[in-house]
């Protein structure tokens, strides 16, 4: 299936286990969202106990900084603004739209540019099959 498509627009879970992820899953143009760089600046300041908070704290501002050296975030605009009332309205019953308005603000960029989302969370998105084209991406057996 990723190979069906030439561009698209990757989750913050992808840019996370990028390293470790299949490039053949991915499309030839990449793109990230200013939502996930948001997502992706947050990371290294809500490490917290239960392994070497160095270590993790250092990982994660590595993936952050590859992140803001490869790419030039497509930005949350008005469009996609527009576009987050119908993505709102589309999640599945019993999910919670507040919980997750970041998976939702990518949700809509992605509505917007007319780009397909890769993700290695699928379900994430569900609700979405009428507006957006979710790609399924292998998650890394050893993350």
């Amino acid at each position: 299936m990723p190979g069906e498509h030439q561009q698209g627009l990757l989750d913050t879970n992808i840019m996370i286990l990028r390293r470790w992820i299949d490039p053949g899953e991915l499309p030839a143009e990449m793109a990230i969202t200013s939502i996930t760089l948001a997502e992706l600046s947050a990371g290294p300041h809500q490490v917290r106990g239960g392994y070497d908070e160095h270590v993790e704290r250092a990982r994660r501002m590595d993936i952050l900084q590859r992140a803001e050296n490869e790419f030039d975030p497509i930005p949350f605009d008005a469009e996609a603004a527009r576009i987050y009332g119908r993505i709102c309205a589309a999640v599945v019953a019993g999910r919670t739209p507040r919980r997750r308005v970041a998976d939702l603000m990518i949700a809509s960029i992605a509505v917007a540019e007319e780009l397909p989302l890769f993700t290695t969370n699928p379900d994430d998105f569900r609700g979405l099959e009428d507006l957006l084209a979710v790609v399924p991406v292998t998650r890394p057996h050893n993350q």
